[in-house]
């Protein structure tokens, strides 16, 4: 379990996140919404230790991050962020990559972390990939390898920051099937997603930032008939009832 009480963090001395208590649960797919510069990024940097707390706490399993040696912080969560260069190494090699935080120096891969390897590479359809270029390979595809990077990483909490961007909608869908997958197993899975529909669909919890302040942080039924989306993206938001379930569109708002 990791949670955030009373977070205040940003760069320098200059606050972007202020006062944030939530919890990120095991079992569930927690989604951070929010305009652009509302915060987001921030938090996910704080909770994993990369940005120093200007007050409040993070918490893994009740122990305060700042007791925690970044190897430990690794062990415990993996983070797929939103900018990244692209090598040019093997789609296998790269994965691997993931069970650094489980290495000692030198790192020499055994037979268990090869199987983790392409363990995580079936569960997001890039095992065929495993002897390509990862520089040759489509967007969804790159991004396919990133993730079985950080699942290889075998850790319970995982945070993806903007996960679906440039992806084409099959590879959203996957994307999101992944996700809950991974919280069925037990883990607690955390995306930043600027797609107010995907969100509402797919998430279990939603927490919905502005100018670094939580405003709410409930089910997406609940956060939905609250008005709060609507008011932080200035849209209309509207849903429909399907044979698939409630589906979720915007609008522009009405002046």
């Amino acid at each position: 379990m990791v949670r955030l009480k009373d977070l205040t963090a940003g760069y320098g001395k200059r606050p972007v996140i202020q006062g944030v208590t939530l919890e990120f649960a095991p079992g569930k797919v927690t989604v951070l919404s929010g305009p652009n510069g509302s915060g987001k990024s921030t938090l996910l940097k704080a909770a994993l230790g990369l940005l120093p707390l200007l007050s409040g706490e993070v918490l893994y399993d009740d122990v305060d991050i700042r007791h925690l040696k970044r190897r430990q912080i690794a062990r415990k969560a993996a983070f797929l962020t939103q900018s990244r260069n692209t090598p040019s190494i093997q789609a296998l090699p790269m994965v691997l990559h993931g069970r650094f935080p489980w290495l000692t120096y030198p790192r020499h891969y055994d037979r268990k972390d090869y199987a983790m390897a392409r363990h995580a590479m079936e569960a997001t359809d890039t095992l065929r990939h495993e002897t390509a270029n990862v520089s040759h390979l489509s967007g969804g595809e790159r991004q396919g390898v990133y993730l079985a990077m950080a699942l290889a990483q075998d850790t319970l909490t995982l945070f993806m920051d903007e996960p679906a961007a440039w992806l084409d909608i099959n590879h959203q869908l996957r994307m999101m099937q992944t996700a809950h997958a991974l919280a069925e197993s037990g883990k607690a899975v955390v995306l930043v997603l600027h797609d107010i529909p995907l969100a509402l669909r797919e998430a279990d919890r939603i927490a919905v930032l502005k100018e670094g302040r939580l405003l709410s942080f409930d089910t997406p039924d609940a956060v939905y008939r609250s008005g709060i989306l609507e008011q932080v993206f200035d849209v209309g938001l509207h849903r429909a009832d399907t044979p698939h379930g409630p589906q979720y569109y915007c609008t522009p708002k009405e002046r």
